[in-house]
């Protein structure tokens, strides 16, 4: 698995340029693929060899753990991170028993450093 490819998925087109942006500061030649809804992450996933995600969870349609069960099936060695305002125990606990990451919103420089130089 390529280690430089990306899904970001947020349905706020701010959201995914900050998050963008802040991967791209560290990682100025990886592969950057958005998406603004599950559905439409699942599809720009399809011929993509993807390393790593940033999911947020409150999206219209499909909610990103939903999504991340799907994409953890074709992505199973993907790092992957929820990203949410919402930090109810049951959304970290389901988060850790999918074994992935969860980055709580506002995102900054800092967290996404952390996430991406691990």
């Amino acid at each position: 698995m390529s280690d430089n490819a990306i899904l970001i998925v947020d349905d706020s087109r701010l959201a995914r340029m900050v998050i963008k942006r802040y991967t791209l500061s560290i990682h100025p030649h990886w592969n950057v693929i958005e998406a603004s809804s599950g559905e439409e992450a699942l599809e720009k996933s399809q011929d993509e060899d993807i390393a790593w995600m940033t999911i947020d969870y409150n999206m219209p349609g499909m909610d990103g753990l939903t999504l991340i069960e799907k994409l953890r099936q074709r992505f199973p060695q993907a790092e992957i991170a929820l990203i949410t305002a919402n930090i109810q125990n049951d959304v970290k606990n389901q988060a850790n028993d999918l074994a992935i990451d969860f980055i709580q919103k506002p995102v900054t420089k800092e967290k996404i450093r952390a996430y991406v130089e691990r």
